[in-house]
């Protein structure tokens, strides 16, 4: 008696086993392809260095939020009678003494937790602002070129001339009422020029691709093209060099303070800390040592940060 399997096998057709096998093995809702950001969101998911200034980033930002959840004192209230300068208490973890006191009786403590708040804020909007206008001067540069181009990039080069902080100092003295906007917008006036030549030298670089002449073929608009076509792939390396720019922007609202030209003495500010500190540095060099530590920590968690996502974004340093 014949064996009917092994003669249905031999008989087969080799074509259909083929694409049998082929759809076994092929599943047909298989993962599709990640995109530049869903491999760079799995390359920072690995980076230490991502990890390490996300964690100390939220907890500025929480800080920064909710810092009565951090100290019960006052930052503002001075106790001459008891408590001028008086020395840290490193038993008394997170208490209002725990870092002593400064030349107005002042917790260095709770001025330093709540001065968090001012930084952030500042780096955060002037970051915002310099993004938006230089991303947008730089988008217009290199989309259109030609005499736009020549001229916004002259404008450029104008601006990216004067010395930042020299032109700030010289900007905010300008004003007798020098509130967190009008720093904010003085450090806005000068930073948007790296972002705009950045923006630029991207879009010039994607305006060519195949996927934006198909789309001008198809008769989209200009504002389609630039917004769904262009943008969204030259905007990465703006993200990176704004990341870390914040940190920088965070040292110069510290540096103002520092020299008397930015955040007014009604706000807490680290800089204004940090330069009464100077004062009694031969004395009591805790009340300018911990406000300098909480600025170069929020400036390198920043900075850690851009490196982490710049090298997620560059397909070069994969």
């Amino acid at each position: 008696m014949p064996d009917v399997t092994k003669t249905a096998v031999e008989n087969a057709d080799p074509m259909a086993t083929t694409a049998a096998d082929a759809a076994a093995v092929v599943d047909p809702k298989a993962e599709k392809a990640r995109s530049l950001w869903g491999d760079a969101w799995s390359d920072l998911r690995r980076n230490p260095y991502f990890v390490v200034s996300a964690v100390l980033i939220l907890l500025l930002l929480v800080i920064a939020a909710f810092p009565g959840l951090f100290t019960s004192a006052s930052p503002t209230y001075g106790d001459l009678r008891n408590h001028y300068l008086s020395k840290p208490q490193y038993g008394h973890v997170f208490s209002p003494e725990w870092l002593g006191y400064d030349g107005q009786g002042r917790s260095v403590y709770a001025r330093m937790i709540y001065g968090t708040r001012a930084s952030i804020e500042v780096g955060v909007c002037v970051t915002i602002l310099v993004t938006l206008l230089g991303g947008l001067v730089g988008m217009i540069a290199g989309y259109f070129g030609g005499i736009v181009d020549s001229i916004l990039s002259r404008i450029t080069d104008v601006f990216f001339a004067i010395p930042f902080l020299l032109g700030t100092m010289v900007v905010l003295n300008s004003f007798t009422d020098r509130t967190v906007w009008v720093v904010v917008g003085a450090l806005a006036f000068l930073g948007w020029t790296q972002i705009t030549r950045v923006m630029r030298g991207s879009v010039i670089t994607i305006k060519q691709a195949d996927y934006v002449h198909a789309a001008k073929a198809l008769g989209a608009n200009t504002s389609r093209i630039l917004l769904r076509h262009i943008l969204p792939n030259a905007v990465a390396p703006v993200i990176v060099v704004a990341t870390i720019a914040l940190g920088g922007y965070i040292s110069a609202e510290a540096t103002l303070s520092y020299l008397g030209l930015g955040l007014p003495s009604t706000v807490v500010s680290w800089g204004q800390d940090i330069s009464g500190g100077a004062a009694q540095i031969r004395t009591a060099q805790y009340i300018m040592l911990y406000p300098s530590i909480m600025l170069s920590i929020t400036v390198l968690a920043f900075i850690m940060l851009g490196d982490a996502v710049r090298n997620a974004l560059d397909p070069k340093l994969r």
